[in-house]
This record gives structure tokens, sequence and C-alpha cells, in this order.
């Protein structure tokens, strides 16, 4: 853990690690529709931009882990990855969303600029290798079941393929029953396996399952984790944000509002202008 230089990954046009500057992975949590999609990449596009913040877009077509049967899940692979084709076309955007089954590997393979792994998929090694195999970026969210030492074993699933095109995401360690804390102790640690770590700010203040029927969250601890996640040191953040979260059809509780978007980017950057970690 002495030298926490990591890997330069690319996702598309956008480099995390290394010795680049904070990336955004941003985004509502499901495809509600097409157009809402465009409106919020647009959108979160114009604030990094003008924050000279490099982003890459976030969204699932499927949530394959919702609590209950009648939970909104989106439109499913192949209209899914179409909006997603479109908002890279057209906004000029990379775009990442999850995979949970193999068969959605390929496909998905094509469009996406990186896989992510849902945490409760992350030690399912099928899954992980196939994701591998596309030869793109993989990002994985560690599980919450998991301590950061363990993300080893993923890893060199993974580097088993020969593809080193890997991310590792925080986004908190099960508390007792329906409960979330953060161990910042775990960014530096899986930087120290030398990929990028990015932070999950709107995960990690989530309440699995805490309503019954769906997960409850405290979106307003979001500033502080995310914070603390900076001045700790990660190489950026995975930000779940809509512009009305009561409303969001998934993740409505631990969604960021998109107005608190740009004045908490702004907080920081002077945070990680001043910890300077990735140049150590």
């Amino acid at each position: 853990m002495t030298n926490l230089k990591t890997r330069e990954v690319a996702i598309g046009r956008v480099r995390v690690g290394g010795e680049r500057p904070l990336v955004l992975i941003a985004g509502p949590c499901v495809i509600e529709s097409e157009a809402f999609v465009l409106k919020m990449a647009e959108a979160i596009q114009k604030v990094a931009s003008s924050l000279r913040i490099p982003y890459v877009f976030k969204s699932s077509y499927d949530k394959a882990n919702r609590s209950s049967v009648r939970s909104f899940r989106g439109p499913g692979l192949r209209k899914g990855l179409a909006v997603l084709r479109r908002v890279k076309k057209e906004l000029g955007i990379p775009v990442l969303s999850d995979v949970h089954r193999l068969e959605e590997v390929a496909p998905a393979g094509e469009i996406l600029d990186c896989l992510q792994i849902p945490a409760f998929l992350c030690r399912q090694t099928d899954l992980v290798v196939a994701a591998a195999k596309t030869g793109k970026p993989v990002n994985v969210k560690k599980g919450q079941f998991l301590a950061p030492w363990d993300v080893r074993n993923i890893i060199e699933k993974i580097e088993s393929t020969r593809n080193r095109k890997i991310l590792l995401t925080e986004r908190g360690t099960t508390f007792g029953y329906n409960y979330l804390v953060n161990d910042m102790r775990s960014l530096p640690m899986m930087r120290g396996f030398g990929y990028p770590v990015l932070f999950d700010g709107t995960h990690s203040t989530q309440l699995p399952g805490g309503e019954g029927h769906r997960s409850g969250g405290q979106r307003e601890f979001i500033p502080a984790l995310v914070r603390a996640a900076c001045a700790a040191g990660c190489d950026g953040l995975f930000l779940e944000v809509h512009p009305e979260p009561e409303k969001g059809l998934s993740d409505a509780t631990n969604m960021l509002a998109l107005k608190n978007l740009k004045p908490l980017l702004e907080e920081v950057l002077k945070i990680d202008a001043i910890v300077d970690h990735r140049k150590r």
C-alpha cells in the first residue's frame, strides 16, 4: 500500500487513474424513457464540462436485483442498449451499464464503453470472466459482503483473460440489517492493487430492503461521504442523479438531486486538489 499510483484505464475517450484528474460517472439509476435519458445525459454533461471534469454516462437497462417483483426494472436489454447507443452517438459521451447474465455480455459489449459487474454478482466467476473477455473495461462494484482485500481474487479472474482494463468501486459494507457503512480505508487498500478506484456516493447511503417492498436511503449524507472519499483518495466518483429523486422509478431515496450536483462537485474538486493523491 505504500505505492498508490494506479494503472490508467480508458473508457472511450475518458481516461481514469494514473495521474489523470478526478472522473465522474453519473446518470439516473434506470432508463425511465429515451427522452428522459437524453435530457439527463445532456444536463450532467453540461455540469461536468463547466467544471472540466471528464464524464461517463451511466444508466441501467435492467435492474435485475430489485427488492420486489413489482419494482420497475427498465426497458430491457435490446431497447435499453439502443438508448445508450443514442447517448453515445449524439452527445459523444462514453456509456456504462450493468450486466447481470452471461447472455447479456456479448450484445452489451458491442455498445457499452465499460461493462459493470453489480455488487451482488461480483463473485460470479463466469460473468466476471465473460465481461473481461470482451476486451472492454470492467468496473467491479465491491460487494457489500466483501472485505477490500478480497477484491484481489476478482482482479485475478479478470487478469486471467489478459484484460488489464479494471476499475473497482466502493459502495458501502453491510452493517447489521438494512444498513450500510463506509470504511474509507478501503479506498487506499484497493488502490494498492494498482487499479483505479471509484467511490459510489449514492448507493453508499442506501438502506437495502429498508422499506420492505423496496430499498430505503439517506440521500442527505451523500455530500459528507463524497467529501470524505475524496479526502481519502479516489480516482473518480460514481453518482446516480435525478432531477426529482423522490419521483425516480428506482433508488428514489438515495439518488442525488441534479440541482445539487454542481455545488457538490465544486467542493470535492477543491478537496481533491489539496490531497493530490494521484501524484504520490
